[in-house]
């Protein structure tokens, strides 16, 4: 019987090792792990040393080339409009890429803008130079309304919306990424086209 008893104890323990391949994925795992928390620090903290401002898109000028309407109710405008992509960060250069801005007037769409991807170097700024023309667009009773209320007061207000994705690169580690989202009004005097100043700069996320 005490044979028997021992034969079992030590069959039991051969059953309880682990296998080695086991050991070796999991240390294998805690080492990629621990790789990635430490490349996540480096770049949290090369991100704190660069210490950046966030890349803006604005319009930094504009002119109302055109701006005809009959009584047929027919709106034809021509606009130039500029746009900046400002890079605040000294250190880092920034890429601009999927930039799209659409143009409107009280809902009628006029124009959708658009550019390739590009770089503003460090500490620097790229402007965008967009001429706008626009075909007849045919507007309601209220719009021919607000277009002739335009003139009388000689004010007259374009919706102006768009986006651009921007990135940083900081050295061999990774990059920061943000969203840049613009919503304005582009005003202008009907009467000799000037460009109404206003503060139209995206905001980031």
């Amino acid at each position: 019987m005490p044979a028997v008893f021992k034969k079992k104890l030590e069959t039991h323990r051969r059953q309880g090792r682990t296998n080695p391949l086991i050991w070796l994925a999991a240390i294998l795992c805690t080492i990629i792990a621990i790789g990635v928390v430490i490349a996540g620090i480096v770049v949290f903290i090369a991100y704190l040393v660069i210490h950046p401002r966030v890349p803006v898109i604005s319009i930094s000028n504009a002119h109302l080339d055109l701006l005809r309407n009959d009584y047929a109710g027919l709106l034809q405008t021509q606009l130039t409009i500029i746009v900046r992509a400002r890079n605040g960060n000294a250190k880092a250069h920034a890429t601009f890429s999927d930039i799209t801005f659409n143009i409107s007037f009280q809902g009628q769409g006029i124009a959708l803008l658009v550019a390739d991807s590009f770089q503003v170097p460090k500490n620097s700024t790229k402007d965008l130079n967009y001429v706008v023309q626009s075909s007849s667009i045919p507007l309601t009773p209220d719009q021919m309304e607000k277009v002739d209320y335009s003139w009388k007061k000689n004010e007259i207000a374009f919706d102006f919306k768009g986006n651009a994705r921007t990135q940083w690169r900081i050295g061999p580690v990774g990059s920061v990424k943000f969203l840049c989202r613009l919503n304005c009004q582009l005003k202008f005097h009907p009467l000799n086209g000037s460009y109404i100043p206003n503060r139209c700069t995206s905001k980031s996320k």
